[in-house]
């Protein structure tokens, strides 16, 4: 049976964060109808992804067709590892919570948001990875390999959910609307130092070009699989930076050496990462392209628009 992937209901884990802003209002010009699920009394349906009894409680009686998982703990930059522990806990806890959730409510779709630092963390080389690659391979420390393991259970949820055609979206770093604010104001003190990146580089996503790929992968999507989705023009943290600080009149960040750092634990450890993706295959099979084919774009719309 083939279902109608326009019009849908969809049940939208993570509607008042800033990528899921940016997902209700993509989905909703696309024509589907969204409800969103949080802890809120903005969240139509409103529980706790962790609680799962309330989270049953909360859903029943419903129906939806698809249900996202775009949750996360985080209300600004993950500094130090510590930082990722809430979100592990509902990439993990909360993705058996909603999926079951998905179950009761006869959904037949389940899309994942997930990131690219799930191929893990270190210096990949100058070779784009793509989506047959090694996703979620063991943590080298036992802090990372909580995170990786948030991601990698994740996605084994996302695919092995009885009923449910799964996919799963493994995203770059985020910026843009909503996205980018908290960066400048670090900038303006000068409290964001920025080591060199020496040519290492990392995979960059404007979040409304993100949220475009969710309703791509929504209508489109195949069945049981991972797309990445970044732009086109990986860029090291402090190129990124430097684009900010252009963009917005603000002073360059301080050149810092990079073992300086290291209080900063999970930032570290993604500063000191070189990662390239390749999106080929969401280019193909979701017909999803960025509007923004890099970051100097996305931050240039994003200070036009001032």
């Amino acid at each position: 049976m083939t279902t109608n992937r326009k019009n849908q209901s969809i049940l939208l884990a993570g509607a008042s964060g800033v990528l899921g802003g940016h997902i209700t209002r993509a989905l909703t010009e696309a024509g589907h109808k969204v409800t969103g699920l949080g802890r809120g009394p903005a969240n139509g349906v409103r529980a706790d992804l962790v609680d799962r009894d309330a989270l049953l409680r909360a859903v029943d009686g419903q129906h939806f067709d698809t249900v996202i998982h775009a949750a996360t703990a985080l209300s600004k930059a993950p500094m130090r590892h510590r930082d990722m522990h809430a979100t592990n806990a509902l990439r993990v806890d909360g993705t058996a919570h909603l999926v079951e959730a998905a179950q009761a409510t006869g959904a037949r779709r389940f899309v994942s948001e997930s990131m690219v630092f799930g191929y893990g963390y270190g210096d990949f080389g100058a070779r784009p990875i793509t989506e047959d690659d090694s996703f979620g391979p063991r943590g080298t420390t036992a802090e990372l390999e909580k995170h990786v393991e948030g991601m990698r259970i994740k996605e084994q949820l996302t695919f092995g959910a009885t009923g449910l055609d799964g996919i799963s979206l493994r995203f770059g770093l985020f910026y843009g609307p909503g996205g980018t604010d908290a960066v400048l104001p670090m900038l303006r003190k000068r409290r964001l130092p920025a080591p060199d990146d020496h040519g290492r580089v990392l995979p960059w996503i404007e979040l409304t070009d993100a949220a475009r790929a969710v309703v791509a992968a929504v209508e489109r999507g195949r069945p049981g699989q991972a797309y990445n989705i970044a732009d086109r023009t990986p860029l090291g943290f402090r190129a990124h930076v430097l684009y900010v600080a252009e963009e917005f009149g603000l002073p360059k960040p301080m050149t810092v050496p990079l073992w300086l750092t290291r209080p900063m634990s999970y930032a570290h450890t993604m500063m000191s990462t070189n990662l390239r993706v390749s999106t080929a295959k969401a280019e193909q099979e979701l017909g999803w392209t960025p509007q923004y084919p890099s970051s100097r774009d996305g931050l240039a719309a994003l200070a036009a628009r001032g």
